[in-house]
């Protein structure tokens, strides 16, 4: 009778223990159910980026030098100032003028004016219409002949340096946007003009040499600012997008999680065709419709329920021993 009795109590104990078992794992089952929130597809823009840096600097840069050796006598333009065609921009003594009016200047005033009325200056003129970006000369100094004296530029673009797996995706005529490392606030639109066929090697990586056309020149602009460009490649308008992270990759296709039409609300995987792609979107060519709602896994973080146990992070209040 006893031994009956032990085995009775033996059975009852493993079945609660059993009992038990399945409701803790039951319960974390319930807990650790994956969420999902619904979206849908979006009609909108979304553009393809060849992201660059590059330097400011001028299309034409053309030094105006000395064809005569001898002194500076007066200088009529200041650096930055933009000038025409033509335009006088300084005044030269050859050595022979500068040497015969400093022997009438002893002789007195007439004298000087007379010779600077019959010996006239040697006029130094912008052979184009541009900017004055440098000036190497200041009024009295002795130069030689083929010194340089300005540098004229006709206008700023922007050099930017294309990586070779990009260049294929860079065209003539592509729209840009130019930014300055010295003023991030400033964007400027900008378009595609020419595409060097030389490269160069930088860091080990072919590079080729891209001019971009600013739209606008603002003042802030000088040569040797660094840049960066971001030009667009290829842009699609009212196309239908997902972001990125709907899109799952099974067996080498791409996939995304949809859910039925049905009465049950089932779920199934439905193989897409994508398109353009930047960093928060992509593009869907095929396989989703407008209408179709999109599973998402849902990442927010939620604490666990509380198993009959206080929470580990909250300080607990001290329990005085009986």
């Amino acid at each position: 009778m006893l031994k009956k009795s032990r085995w009775l109590w033996g059975s009852v104990a493993a079945v609660a223990v059993a009992g038990l078992l399945f409701f803790f794992m039951f319960r974390g089952e319930s807990n650790n159910e994956q969420r999902y929130l619904e979206i849908r597809a979006e009609r909108g823009t979304i553009s393809s980026i060849v992201a660059t840096t590059g330097v400011v600097e001028p299309k034409n840069r053309l030094k105006i030098q000395s064809s005569i050796g001898g002194r500076v006598e007066e200088i009529l333009v200041a650096e930055g100032q933009h000038v025409k065609k033509g335009e006088v921009l300084a005044l030269l003594s050859s050595t022979e003028r500068a040497a015969l009016l400093d022997a009438a200047r002893l002789q007195g005033k007439s004298e000087e004016s007379y010779w600077k009325t019959v010996y006239k200056e040697t006029a130094i003129i912008a052979p184009l219409d541009g900017q004055i970006i440098v000036r190497s000369i200041d009024p009295g100094q002795a130069v030689m002949a083929s010194d340089s004296l300005f540098v004229l530029s006709d206008h700023l673009i922007v050099k930017a340096y294309v990586d070779e797996t990009d260049i294929g995706r860079v065209k003539v005529g592509q729209k840009a946007v130019i930014g300055l490392d010295a003023y991030p606030e400033i964007r400027v639109n900008g378009v595609v003009e020419h595409i060097y066929f030389e490269s160069h090697l930088q860091n080990n990586v072919n590079i080729y040499n891209v001019d971009v056309i600013p739209e606008r020149i603002p003042d802030v602009f000088r040569s040797g600012m660094s840049a960066n460009i971001s030009i667009v490649a290829a842009e699609k308008r009212q196309t239908l997008l997902l972001p990125i992270a709907a899109l799952q990759n099974r067996d080498g296709k791409m996939v995304v999680l949809l859910k039925s039409r049905d009465a049950e609300q089932s779920v199934r995987y439905s193989a897409v065709k994508t398109g353009l792609q930047d960093e928060q979107h992509v593009e869907i060519l095929q396989g989703l419709r407008d209408s179709d709602v999109v599973l998402l896994p849902d990442t927010t973080f939620v604490l666990p329920k509380k198993n009959g146990g206080a929470n580990p992070f909250v300080p607990q209040r001290s329990r005085m021993k009986p």
